[in-house]
């Protein structure tokens, strides 16, 4: 989980959002005082209009139904003993439910936390939906490499395309064919 204090965490994230969406996008966390691990939601804004909410609660509950999913697709009895086939198919949920565009706040702080800690081109190829978010908003992505991406970032979740043509437009650049 990410330790630094999210009003730190957010002037650092802001630092590498590109001067051409400084005052459109905006990153929040709202936490639930009376919610028993106090978790919330992690929000992207865009314009102030909510783009992507990643709700515990939400993501929480649809881990739990895919998880049901995968044991009754698999045929095989639920163990009490089998630590490992349950951790197995818990991070394989896991993992389905963020392919899916779910995340939970946790997940955006580990995100925060590798995408802080990783080179930008690396940031661009990752398979985590909200790093491959981030390294679009970033400034350090000049608009040779955008027009460079084009052709990639067609084949990515509506989400990732949305944020890719508002760096576009942002930018100037007219890619859409």
């Amino acid at each position: 989980m990410f330790q630094p204090k999210w009003s730190k965490a957010k002037m650092h994230l802001k630092c590498f959002l590109s001067p051409s969406l400084k005052n459109r996008v905006d990153y929040q966390i709202i936490n639930y005082r009376k919610v028993h691990d106090r978790l919330g939601r992690a929000v992207i804004t865009v314009d102030k209009k909510e783009i992507w909410n990643m709700c515990t609660i939400t993501a929480e509950i649809a881990h739990v139904r895919k998880e049901c999913e995968i044991i009754r697709s698999s045929a095989e009895m639920y163990e009490m003993d089998s630590h490992n086939k349950t951790k197995a198919r818990w991070n394989l949920a896991h993992e389905q439910i963020k392919g899916e565009g779910l995340f939970a706040q946790y997940d955006f702080f580990d995100a925060l936390q590798q995408y802080f800690s990783t080179p930008i081109n690396i940031s661009l190829q990752s398979s985590n939906t909200l790093i491959k978010i981030l390294g679009l908003m970033d400034r350090r992505v000049g608009k040779r490499t955008l027009i460079r991406l084009y052709d990639s970032f067609q084949t990515e979740s509506e989400l990732v395309q949305f944020f890719y043509k508002l760096r576009c437009e942002a930018e100037g650049i007219k890619v859409y064919k």
